[in-house]
């Protein structure tokens, strides 16, 4: 049994950032890690790649020969990737005998909401090769601050769980940065948790473009209440504690946490049960330490 991350997320989120640096983080645990390079468009890695789909299909050849940009041509390689999922296969099975696996994909979110090849990609390996695979993505934490772009984010990992159905935990990465994006109009644990959006209504109405489709937004905010599956973590990829606290949610959702136990049931089922020692973190330690005392206060006063 072979377990492993399925990194997806928006252009610019980092994702390539991230499998650089849980790659090490791991290493420093004692795994072996293998990182797969899925995008054909991703010809900068800062990772050593045990796998890179560039020597299988290139998008510049791809633009190229075919006419296509660049959305095209990543559709394009995704679907020859998955005609040519052999070579896939051939290439992670001397791998899977004691290997984690990241699986760096492509930004193009469509992929993973819209199209079928990605998804089909990923269920082929878990059946020949019997993966666990977790979806970890990546949405931007300033995207918090416009609540219309929140909201945005929202409805894109909501279309993400249900179309991927794996395992699947979003993560609001650089969160490190997220002062510099400006105030939010609520505390943090209002955008991790995924509380009440009636309450960005206001703010909504605040911006004349939103204003226009102020219906519509709530329509869309009553069918992400109704579903009530999207949450997030939060992730600064430089600091080994907020790693450490990600990976262990990651392991208990693809079951790593149970692979070197040989016990009852009963014992598998006290650590499934068994809540995870990281709700400060989640929230108030990260606000606490990445945004200033003086925005509490405003947010406070918001909020009453």
């Amino acid at each position: 049994m072979v377990f492993g991350q399925v990194v997806i997320g928006p252009p610019g989120c980092g994702k390539t950032t991230y499998c650089n640096g849980m790659s090490q983080f791991l290493s420093l645990l004692g795994r072996k890690v293998a990182v797969v390079n899925l995008d054909p468009a991703n010809d900068a890695l800062p990772y050593e790649c045990a796998i890179n789909i560039e020597d299988l299909i290139k998008l510049s050849d791809v633009m190229a020969e075919h006419s296509l940009g660049p959305n095209g041509g990543l559709v394009y390689c995704m679907d020859y990737l998955e005609k040519n999922i052999d070579w896939l296969e051939g290439k992670l099975k001397p791998l899977i005998e004691d290997h984690y696996l990241l699986f760096d994909f492509p930004g193009q979110v469509e992929l993973f909401f819209l199209h079928s090849n990605a998804r089909s990609v990923i269920n082929k390996l878990i059946k020949k090769l019997n993966l666990r695979l977790t979806a970890v993505h990546l949405i931007d934490a300033h995207l918090c601050c416009d609540p219309g772009k929140y909201v945005s984010a929202l409805l894109l990992s909501l279309s993400t769980m249900l179309h991927l159905e794996l395992p699947h935990i979003n993560v609001l990465s650089k969160i490190d940065l997220i002062e510099n994006y400006g105030n939010l109009a609520f505390n943090l644990d209002f955008y991790t948790d995924v509380q009440d959006l009636s309450y960005l209504q206001h703010h909504l109405e605040q911006d004349p473009r939103s204003a226009k489709y102020r219906k519509l937004t709530k329509e869309l905010c009553d069918v992400i209440d109704d579903f009530g599956l999207v949450n997030f973590s939060t992730l600064d990829i430089q600091d080994k504690e907020s790693v450490g606290n990600l990976v262990k949610l990651i392991d208990k959702s693809n079951g790593y946490i149970f692979s070197s136990i040989d016990s009852s049931a009963v014992e598998f089922s006290k650590i499934a049960a068994a809540p995870l020692d990281w709700d400060y973190y989640r929230t108030a330690a990260v606000q606490e330490k990445y945004m200033k005392d003086d925005e509490f206060v405003q947010q406070t006063s918001r909020m009453q």
